[in-house]
């Protein structure tokens, strides 16, 4: 236990790292994708005092969470005398704290993972702690102040709880992992997904008091509670909700991407660890498939393995795809291929192979698994790090373009919002005419290749959209371009000058 102490202290140590590393990148210029969505509404909320978000493509609680970080880091900030009044910030002053408190929760699951995986013993506790804490996906997305990682967090609980209701069945115990299963849905819509996690295991549990009926009804009642809580208005602004909530799910169920997206979720997957952790992976997904049938521990099996396969399902219907969306399985894989190496080595006893061949396949098998997500995660906390294309870009804008110019800026990669320029970010440049621009008396455009990439380099694949890029280039006049490089990274970006 004490070897064991020590090396869950090093993963954790290694989880916090990796996580907190360049935590305040791109601030404010090349701030993260939907980033403001939370922040900016967080601040309005401090502003005005209303705890309305009026917003509804998130539920509201980690735009709570993050308001109650702004208190904070404008009282810290008031007390060291950066400010005076309300007046005086901006968005751009609580994006570190922000993302801190993001960060924490991502090395937080590391520790769940670990109370989790000692179910089946110490090294798979290790092992799956050890891979969540190095994985590239987990640790990239833990640096942005979206809610995804929050989420994560939540769902990991949700099974810790529904785990030890299982082992001390109480409707009480149920009631308290149905509770975690609502924050998860009151943080995003597809967290109560996490609710049949302690549904299925009273399910499996005759002995709960006073009985499983009251077991079941607990963890719905605590679900319940624990989302209206967290997202109150969700039933106080009903109307707004609905109205938003169906504009979601328009986006939801547009057209499918080219390629189906189970298929791309499942190499988001595997870049992320490589073949050997992905191999690992599905063997433990298999391996867990028969344990939950045949047992022993089945019950912890079958959790392991039902809600990522139901929350695969889910995403893969969707037709928006973002590698991101995979996270709250993530714990669940890791867990399963730190099960599927110990176990598959467990069975050579059988051949009497020594014990110490053993070990040291365990060994490799560990480094094949560790190595190459590791090795991903550093090179993004290097990355982030460097000079981006985008601090390229706002640096050359701030020198030759005058202050007061209208700029339209495509994607996210780069953020004017608190600057000397009236600007405003779009999805894609070509979703207007260019009589548009004209019209808003826009000097300036900003193309980004996370838009017109794809388009560019599949013209055969995207005539239409590719066409569209190339009129839009043709109309305006380029002044400047950012294409990345090994010591700038990012998309590449056109500014383009808005001529009629």
């Amino acid at each position: 236990m004490r070897r064991a102490t020590l090396s869950l202290a090093a993963i954790v140590i290694a989880a916090a790292t990796l996580r907190f590393l360049g935590i305040g990148a791109g601030v404010p210029y090349a701030i993260g994708v939907d980033e403001p969505e939370v922040v900016n509404r967080a601040v309005g909320m401090m502003r005005s005092g209303s705890l309305n978000p009026h917003f509804y493509d998130y539920p509201s609680l980690y735009i709570y969470v993050q308001l109650a970080t702004a208190v904070a880091r404008f009282m810290a900030g008031s007390m060291a005398g950066e400010w005076h009044s309300l007046a005086e910030v901006t968005s751009a002053d609580f994006y570190v704290w922000g993302r801190a408190v993001t960060a924490a929760l991502g090395t937080l699951t590391v520790l769940l993972v670990f109370h989790i995986g000692l179910r089946w013993g110490t090294r798979p506790a290790l092992l799956g702690a050890g891979l969540l804490a190095v994985m590239p996906l987990h640790v990239r997305e833990s640096h942005y102040i979206l809610t995804d990682v929050p989420l994560t967090f939540l769902v990991t609980l949700t099974f810790l709880l529904s785990l030890r209701a299982h082992e001390a069945p109480t409707a009480r115990a149920f009631a308290w992992a149905g509770a975690a299963a609502g924050l998860a849905a009151a943080t995003k819509y597809p967290g109560g997904l996490a609710l049949l996690l302690p549904l299925v295991a009273v399910w499996m549990t005759p002995a709960t008091q006073p009985s499983r009926l009251a077991g079941g009804l607990a963890a719905t009642a605590g679900a319940a509670v624990a989302f209206l809580l967290g997202a109150p208005y969700t039933v106080l602004d009903l109307p707004a909700f609905l109205d938003g909530y169906a504009r979601l799910m328009g986006s939801y169920t547009a057209a499918p991407p080219p390629e189906a997206a189970w298929s791309l979720y499942l190499k988001h997957l595997r870049n992320s660890v490589q073949w050997p952790g992905f191999l690992l992976m599905l063997g433990g997904t298999v391996l867990a498939l028969v344990r939950a049938a045949r047992g022993p521990g089945r019950v912890r099996w079958t959790l392991a393995v039902l809600f990522p396969l139901v929350y695969f399902w889910f995403i893969s219907r969707q037709s928006l795809v973002f590698g991101r969306y995979l996270l709250p399985l993530v714990p669940f894989a890791c867990l399963l291929a730190a099960a599927a190496v110990v176990s598959g080595v467990s069975l050579l006893r059988r051949f009497s192979i020594p014990r110490a061949l053993r070990t040291a396949l365990i060994a490799g098998l560990t480094v094949a698994t560790l190595l190459p997500a590791t090795l991903t995660s550093v090179s993004f906390v290097r990355t982030l790090r460097q000079e981006g294309t985008a601090a390229l870009a706002h640096s050359w804008i701030r020198q030759n373009i005058p202050e007061g110019s209208t700029i339209v800026i495509e994607a996210a990669n780069l953020v004017l919002t608190h600057s000397p320029y009236e600007s405003a970010n779009v999805r894609q440049l070509r979703d207007r005419e260019y009589d548009h621009y004209l019209e808003i008396g826009a000097d300036f455009l900003v193309a980004s290749s996370h838009a017109y990439g794809p388009y560019l380099a599949a013209p055969q694949v995207f005539p239409r959209e590719y066409a569209d890029y190339m009129r839009l280039f043709g109309q305006t006049r380029e002044v400047a371009r950012f294409t990345p490089s090994p010591e700038h990274p990012g998309a590449e970006l056109r500014i383009l000058k808005v001529q009629p």
